[in-house]
């Protein structure tokens, strides 16, 4: 059996480029994906209002779909809400969208990379916390052989020459090693605004590092663009989509 999946991030609703979301929404209901994966920031700055229209748009798409929250995700004009309640828009919207996914002979694992508060100045950055990595490596212990595992979150674990920005990712390279140990095959990310596909080996396997652009006016060096993920007979197979205008 072939699974696809569509990986998009960095909606940014709030700031998103409705062209390209137009684009994606038709290819989704031409080409139905078994899935669409998003690996965070579906809003600009975790409004009410973002969330509300995302979740209209997702809920479109007719197809399962499954979020990850991304440093944009959570409040940044509330501290109060930010330190008490950060996810709580965010879970609202996981929970009316987010069904169980039957994806034979694919797992989907997923890493919160975001942190309500971290000991540094810069927020945006990534961070793994000890039990996000646990639940993660627990989901990994039950694959079964011949099982594609895909871990999925937001920010880069690690950067390189890959990533054309910094996820600086707190823990994030202590992380991928132990999801390679635990026998991940790639891990999704987002965040950087531009798309990459690397095989890095780790652990005496190989891993691969897929990150998806963005949907929104925020771009970097690459137009608005999606990846569409095929697994078919234990082998992974990435093709970037890249919007273009009319």
């Amino acid at each position: 059996m072939t699974i696809r999946l569509f990986h998009v991030s960095d909606l940014h609703f709030g700031r998103a480029d409705g062209e390209a979301l137009n684009w994606f929404e038709r290819l989704v209901h031409a080409e139905k994906p078994t899935a669409v994966v998003c690996t965070g920031d579906l809003t600009m700055r975790a409004r009410s209002a973002e969330y509300k229209a995302a979740r209209v748009w997702l809920e479109r798409l007719g197809v399962p779909v499954t979020i990850e929250p991304g440093n944009h995700d959570i409040p940044y004009h509330n501290p109060l809400m930010r330190l008490l309640s950060p996810y709580r828009r965010y879970r609202a919207v996981e929970r009316a969208l987010e069904r169980p996914i039957d994806l034979p002979g694919v797992m989907l694992v997923p890493l919160k990379t975001t942190a309500r508060f971290q000991w540094r100045t810069n927020w945006a950055y990534g961070r793994v916390s000890k039990d996000g990595l646990r639940e993660a490596l627990a989901q990994l212990k039950t694959r079964t052989p011949g099982t594609v595992a895909i871990v999925a979150c937001h920010h880069p674990l690690i950067d390189g020459a890959h990533v054309h920005g910094e996820a600086k990712t707190d823990g994030g390279k202590a992380a991928l090693d132990a999801l390679a140990a635990a026998g991940a095959d790639a891990v999704l990310s987002g965040h950087v605004h531009d798309p990459f596909d690397v095989a890095h080996p780790v652990g005496g396997r190989t891993v691969r590092l897929i990150g998806a652009g963005t949907l929104s006016e925020r771009l970097r060096t690459s137009r608005p663009s999606f990846n569409e993920l095929i697994v078919k007979d234990g082998v992974l197979e990435v093709k970037p989509r890249i919007f273009e205008l009319a």
